[in-house]
């Protein structure tokens, strides 16, 4: 009895220890995602927004809509009453607006200048591949063209045939004409009018 009451104490103590050692990830399962305290942002969300901008800063739209606020600013600060005017002469907060507004737009430009610069690394890689199809194409076809020259040396012509058929038969007519210069008349027509008799004989 002392000894299952030992055992059994033993068990106990062990399981008791395994409960309490934490538990290793699981490998066949992915890991949870980890809070992060900077907020997440698509990457691509915010390139396609800053190519707006950029889009935007580069035109004569947006150079004319500042020239215009800035006229109305130094107007406004210039001709108004001293109590309603919120930029004195040196124009401290128009300066500071302008710089913030060119240190923004400066990193947005550069950021869609290298989106650009992927798209056109990725058409030019495209060109590329179409170049090396287009020269393998081109090749097969070069080779086939040859090919087929080849097979067309070797094979009869309708013209060819033709001038051999005429040297033939200007062959047989230079035969048949020495023929009938030796021998004279065709036998067949010797059969029909034999010599010594005249076709009023009969």
């Amino acid at each position: 009895m002392a000894g299952e009451r030992d055992a059994l104490r033993e068990r106990t103590l062990a399981g008791a220890t395994a409960a309490g050692r934490p538990r290793a990830p699981r490998l066949d399962q992915p890991r949870p995602p980890r809070r992060r305290i900077v907020p997440e942002w698509d990457p691509d969300a915010f390139g396609r927004l800053s190519e707006r901008i950029a889009r935007f800063l580069g035109t004569g739209r947006f150079i004319v809509w500042m020239t215009v606020v800035i006229i109305l600013w130094v107007l406004w600060n210039v001709s108004v009453p001293k109590e309603l005017r919120f930029d004195e002469y040196p124009f401290i907060f128009l300066t500071l607006a302008l710089s913030l507004q060119a240190s923004y737009a400066a990193p947005l430009i550069l950021l869609a200048q290298n989106r650009q610069d992927d798209r056109d690394r990725v058409n030019l890689e495209q060109d590329r591949k179409q170049n090396e199809r287009s020269i393998a194409d081109t090749e097969y076809l070069t080779r086939e063209i040859a090919a087929l020259r080849i097979g067309l040396g070797e094979v009869a012509t309708r013209d060819w045939i033709r001038s051999e058929l005429e040297d033939l038969v200007k062959e047989l007519e230079i035969r048949q004409n020495g023929h009938k210069e030796h021998h004279g008349t065709h036998p067949a027509i010797r059969a029909e009018h034999p010599p010594g008799r005249d076709a009023g004989d009969r």
